[in-house]
């Protein structure tokens, strides 16, 4: 059998894999998908309100699109399976495009890790919005060189569905000398989608999803949360996991957590500005395109991950387009991040859903695993960080006397 024609076989069954254990495994792993992402564009597609455009909505306005589409797939069985179908889809279109004719060995070696990475993250990869936009973000790191316009359309669409891709988009203007292509295309993209939400009547909350994830509190799973979960597991007065049904997910609580909250946005925003202006300094450095942007890349969208206070366990699938870029442009200096990538997958998928019930109620094998992925998050952005800062320098050409 062809190279092609295994790599095509091991999609259809890790995607089959993955889709069935959404179904067996324990805490709801697709629970987002038919309890808001059905009821959200079902209410659109009957003429109820329009999130986005009627109301404020915690996601960008095309986000109802993927949401809407899975009901073309509901007739197979359901909306939940019309999701997974409408995920499997779009991630076909992205690896095809990324195999190519499986001729290169990067190209091959990226395509394998994106599986590894699927089937390891489990089905909290595939049933939440961020799939969409990791396929979308994959199409978008495969044509960033040569086609940087198509490539700024396809990461604008992603970053209007969930606003992480930014980071992409970030990394890309800072460090390509074709940059204009990539910004006239991501602008063209927004300034479509705001003429459509302010036309459908949508302009007081245009960006009402920038309001929503600031005002929002500290949730179990994300890095700055692992000392309340360790508070609450010492029965630390104060402390406790509790659930926030106003947005359906889990926080922590625990003495003085408010300016914590408070400061956690601004100190997001920082780390990003200065991710990127490292970025700024070694390209004018002269550093090569190939060492710098996925490194780029790679450390904004972890700090994007590990900085966040929200920190949802599908966030960990936002590191595969960076590796995927890494492993096209130097396949050999990109393995150790990606084997790291894998093991930050395999134990978020043990946090959520496996031990999830350990997690919420701050059992020790639950905090013991979150705690463990948490450092070395937090390790990997170090490192990436570090890496950008030490990539390879163009020495001058020598002047002969």
């Amino acid at each position: 059998m062809s190279r092609r024609g295994t790599l095509w076989i091991a999609f259809a069954l890790v995607h089959l894999l993955v889709s069935v254990l959404g179904f067996v495994l324990p805490n709801q792993p697709m629970g987002d998908v038919y309890l808001v992402y059905e009821p959200w564009s079902r209410a659109a597609l009957t003429g109820g309100d329009i999130v986005g455009i009627d109301q404020d909505w915690v996601y960008p306005q095309l986000a109802l699109v993927p949401m809407v589409l899975a009901h073309g797939f509901a007739w197979i069985a359901g909306y939940i399976v019309g999701w997974a179908v409408l995920v499997a889809v779009v991630d076909a279109v992205a690896f095809a495009v990324l195999i190519g004719d499986a001729r290169s060995r990067g190209r091959v070696t990226a395509a394998w890790f994106w599986l590894a990475a699927i089937l390891l993250l489990g089905p909290v990869g595939l049933y939440r919005l961020d799939a969409i936009t990791v396929a979308l973000a994959v199409l978008g790191c495969v044509w960033l060189r040569g086609r940087p316009g198509l490539a700024g359309i396809v990461l604008a669409v992603a970053t209007w569905i969930k606003v992480w891709p930014a980071a992409l988009i970030g990394a890309a203007v800072i460090v390509l000398r074709r940059r204009g292509a990539l910004i006239v295309s991501g602008l063209v993209v927004s300034a479509v989608t705001v003429a459509v939400v302010v036309a459908a009547g949508g302009a007081a909350h245009a960006l009402g999803f920038v309001g929503d994830q600031t005002s929002r509190g500290l949730q179990v799973e994300a890095p700055v949360s692992t000392f309340y979960v360790w508070g609450t597991m010492l029965g630390v007065p104060g402390f406790s996991v509790y659930y926030a049904s106003d947005i359906l997910t889990f926080q922590v609580t625990g003495t003085d957590i408010d300016p914590v909250i408070a400061v956690m946005t601004p100190v997001l925003i920082a780390g990003v500005a200065g991710v990127a202006a490292l970025a700024a300094v070694q390209t004018w450095r002269g550093a090569a395109v190939r060492h710098v942007l996925p490194t780029a890349a790679m450390a904004l969208v972890v700090t994007f991950v590990a900085l966040n206070k929200v920190g949802s366990p599908q966030y960990l699938c936002w590191l595969v387009p960076p590796v995927v870029l890494g492993l096209l442009l130097d396949r050999r200096a990109w393995a150790r991040p990606a084997v790291a990538v894998l093991v930050l997958s395999a134990l978020t998928q043990l946090i959520y859903p496996v031990l999830y019930n350990d997690v919420l109620t701050a059992q020790p094998v639950g905090v013991a695993v979150l705690t463990i992925r948490n450092v070395l998050l937090v390790a990997l952005g170090v490192w990436m960080v570090v890496r950008l800062a030490r990539v390879p320098l163009r020495q001058p050409a020598s002047v002969p006397a």
